[in-house]
Formats: structure tokens, C-alpha cells, sequence
């Protein structure tokens, strides 16, 4: 069964995020993914969850939850961390299909 992985993304360094940005989809496709999706956010209709604020959103599409998880803990993917944590705070999750 297909897997959305979704990121909700607070950017905090622009120029960390452009590197990050140029990277994590070349690790996506390696895995079988696609990103399916970009967008920044305009409103928050309800945050009855109490998710701290974000300001972007990312959709990726795997094949399957294996896919996915090959993805998200390759060597490929973790290499990005660091980048990534100087980029933005991120909330990464995957949702069947």
C-alpha cells in the first residue's frame, strides 16, 4: 500500500534550507519516492492538537511503508541531518493511502 510521508516545517535559516532543499530529493527518489508536493502555509483553521506553529509543508509519495522507512533512516537521508536542523524544525510523518 502507497505511503505519504507529510512535513509540517518551521524554517529558521533560509540559506541552510536552499542546501537541504537541493539534497533530500535526489535521497527521496533513490528510495522510489517522489516529492508530490510543496507549499507554504496561508491559515490554520483549527490547531485543536496544539501543533506548534509551521510555516511549510512538504508531501512525499513511497511505494510502500518499507520504502518509506528505508528513506527516512538511509545513510543517504541521515547525512542531511545536521543541515536540516540548522534549516528548520520538522514534524515527519507517514500516512497510508
Amino acid at each position: 500500500m502507497a505511503v505519504k510521508v507529510i512535513g509540517l516545517i518551521k524554517l529558521t535559516d533560509h540559506s541552510a534550507f536552499e542546501q537541504y532543499r537541493a539534497e533530500v530529493g535526489k535521497t527521496v527518489e533513490r528510495y522510489k519516492g517522489s516529492v508530490e508536493f510543496r507549499g507554504s502555509l496561508t491559515e490554520i483553521f483549527w490547531n485543536e492538537l496544539g501543533c506548534e506553529a509551521f510555516s511549510a509543508c512538504v508531501e512525499l509519495h513511497f511505494p510502500s511503508k518499507e520504502d518509506a522507512h528505508a528513506w527516512a533512516h538511509s545513510a543517504e537521508y541521515q547525512s542531511l541531518l545536521k543541515i536540516r536542523s540548522q534549516a528548520m524544525r520538522l514534524t515527519l510523518f507517514g500516512v497510508e493511502s
